[in-house]
């Protein structure tokens, strides 16, 4: 678990400890990212600023923070969400007043455009366009692509070659108002894509970019397609609830809770996948971040997934990666009684693995102790019952949290390294891949340690396992990897953050098979010129993070330096590279458009185009707010 995941982690609602500042500014406009101007260091907001985030946020280089810059390109509502008491920096928040929470707020957003709730309006698609064809068929299903989750197209699929993938030329881009992280494209034949940004699920036709629907949906999540009863749907999770769309109109067909029974089930970050007639969604609770308030009681919450019914949402089956807290019996330095156990849990997107009916998950480490053999784990679930058919643990005794800082050994009180364990936050963040090789079907996954795990599909027995490098918190494998026929694609992260280990960031592949490395390509930071002040963070933060994605056997990979570099999967040599960090010229001309880092699920194809979400400012690194579509070259 990491800041990356802790920060997406927020939750939507303010709950019962909210107040009224969040009623007023759930009603703001959406606000627009802009170039901010001095301002006074005698506004109030620039004290709370001082006494609750500038330890932390004043230093993106040396911690996992977001930069102040980022901060200042989120919309007050997303803000509030953040420092509320359910949010993700409720105890770091929990010293400011009411009224210092509001100064911060008005602080950090003082010169902000402010752009429409209904921004999508100028963007709509004629009348007569507005169409989605009945008999499309699914080109993209999600994140993962396909049903075995390797996200790749073959040329036919794509609608576009190797050959034009090394001539590309933006189409359109479009600017999400209050945008700072990326979401992938869900693709239907007719050319109709589905993303969110800018607090809307949109759907786009992407031969133009303008919008056929817009339902109000705030959601990082890239959304899934699939078909119930003849009919086209898209799923997208809302904080801790599922909505289903009808594809064809954006209408809500159903909204029901994703949590579990009990209602411990956290947040959905990874995004939901359809599975047989059901929508399987992951869960994210572990104490993470409330375990940087010293008080608390730490830790409770735990991964788990639930199964609902796709045609109407009941509630089908749960599963738990361990029982609810209990105090363990362990005491802080400050006499605080611990809980136990908590964490592992599923940020990555789970994948469905047909033949043997079964749903497999990845997990996170725990978050105190005692540790699980569930957490850093592989787990394979029965489809139809939730129970686990087999699991694979990666790396025991990972044990950690957010008021831990084992690098400098500044850790709270609240540290579960001091009370045991190694703590090195290496857990799965990357969704499992199916595949087949040497006549055995594999499941293959990536882990932050480096770890590249290929295990029997139905034992969950290693095959074979290679390491590169010693992995980071922030990387090695972060958001997903890839699958092209025969070979394995590994985009390592690896920002340079300290000089404990030699950082391995790159792309790195893998005979299926045989675990025989094929090729690698190693990254380097790109510091010329103007990029050395337009990349924050420039000379460190140049790994691959973002998922990857294969096109005619090639993959398109993209770095926190905001370029986009192709590879041949043939070769490994570069057969295209372009840059995105920076203004951008946008159909929707009154949101400021601008370029940055690339992460999370912010790579998707199809339709005969290469869609890019650039902007994501956590951790560091270059904000942005802009969906950009690329086509080959006339």
């Amino acid at each position: 678990m990491n800041l990356r995941k802790s920060l997406q982690a927020t939750a939507i609602g303010v709950g019962a400890g909210g107040s009224l500042l969040a009623i007023v500014l759930a009603a703001t406009p959406l606000l627009a990212p802009a170039a901010i101007g001095q301002v006074s260091a005698d506004h109030p907001g620039a004290g709370a600023y001082q006494k609750a985030c500038a330890a932390c946020h004043d230093n993106p280089g040396g911690t996992r923070a977001a930069a102040l810059s980022a901060m200042r390109t989120m919309s007050p509502v997303r803000l509030n969400e953040v420092i509320a008491p359910t949010g993700i920096m409720g105890p770091m928040a929990a010293a400011l007043t009411a009224k210092e929470k509001t100064d911060l707020i008005a602080w950090l957003t003082a010169g902000q455009a402010v752009g429409s709730a209904q921004w999508t309006d100028a963007l709509m698609c004629a009348p007569d366009k507005r169409a989605v064809a009945a008999s499309a068929s699914i080109v993209s299903l999600g994140f993962g692509v396909d049903a075995n989750q390797s996200r790749s197209l073959t040329a036919a699929q794509a609608g576009l070659t190797k050959a034009q993938l090394a001539k590309l030329e933006p189409a359109w881009s479009i600017a999400f108002p209050g945008q700072g992280g990326g979401t992938g494209a869900s693709v239907l034949s007719d050319g109709t894509i589905f993303t969110t940004g800018g607090q809307k699920l949109v759907a786009i036709d992407a031969a133009s970019g303008c919008v056929k629907w817009a339902y109000t949906a705030s959601s990082r999540n890239t959304p899934a397609i699939g078909e119930v009863g003849g009919k086209k749907v898209v799923a997208i999770s809302v904080g801790r609830d599922i909505h289903m769309l009808d594809a064809a109109t954006g209408a809500l067909i159903w909204k029901e809770n994703g949590q579990p029974v009990d209602g411990s089930g956290g947040q959905i970050r990874g995004a939901v996948i359809f599975a047989k007639d059901m929508v399987i969604v992951p869960l994210s609770a572990s104490g993470v971040a409330t375990a940087m308030n010293p008080r608390s009681e730490c830790c409770t919450g735990h991964g788990s997934v639930v199964a609902l019914s796709a045609a109407d949402g009941s509630h089908r089956w749960e599963y738990h990666t361990m029982p609810e807290a209990t105090y363990n019996g362990q005491v802080s330095s400050i006499g605080v009684k611990q809980k136990g156990p908590s964490g592992a849990p599923i940020w990555s997107v789970p994948v469905y693995d047909a033949k043997r009916n079964n749903v497999i998950v990845t997990t996170g480490e725990n978050t105190s102790h005692p540790g699980t053999d569930t957490s850093d784990a592989i787990i394979s679930l029965n489809a139809d019952t939730g129970e686990v058919r087999w699991k694979y643990q990666a790396m025991a005794a990972d044990v950690w949290n957010m008021s831990c800082d084992v690098e400098t050994g500044n850790n709270g009180p609240n540290c579960p390294v001091l009370f045991g364990g190694d703590g090195r936050d290496y857990d799965f963040g990357a969704g499992a891949i199916v595949a087949t090789a040497g006549g055995k079907d594999i499941v293959l996954a990536g882990q932050k340690s480096g770890h590249a795990w290929a295990l029997d599909a139905g034992t969950g027995q290693v095959l074979w396992s290679q390491r590169i490098g010693e992995g980071s918190a922030l990387g090695g494998v972060h958001w997903g990897i890839a699958a092209d026929g025969d070979k394995l694609i590994i985009p390592i992260n690896d920002p340079v953050l300290n000089t404990r280990f030699e950082p391995k960031p790159g792309v790195y592949t893998f005979d299926i098979a045989t675990g025989r490395p094929v090729w690698s390509y190693a990254a380097a930071a790109n510091c010329q010129g103007a990029r050395a002040k337009a990349v924050e963070n420039c000379a460190t933060r140049f790994g691959f993070s973002a998922a990857p994605v294969v096109v005619d056997g090639a993959t398109v990979g993209a770095t926190l330096g905001g370029e986009v570099i192709i590879l041949d999967n043939a070769t490994g040599q570069v057969i295209n590279r372009f840059d995105t960090v920076g203004p951008q010229k946008t159909l929707n001309t009154d949101v400021v458009g601008k370029g940055g880092s690339i992460d999370a699920h912010g790579i998707s194809a199809g339709a005969g185009m290469l869609f890019i979400n650039s902007g994501y400012g956590l951790f560091g690194q270059t904000p942005g707010n802009v969906l950009i579509a690329y086509k080959p070259k006339s």
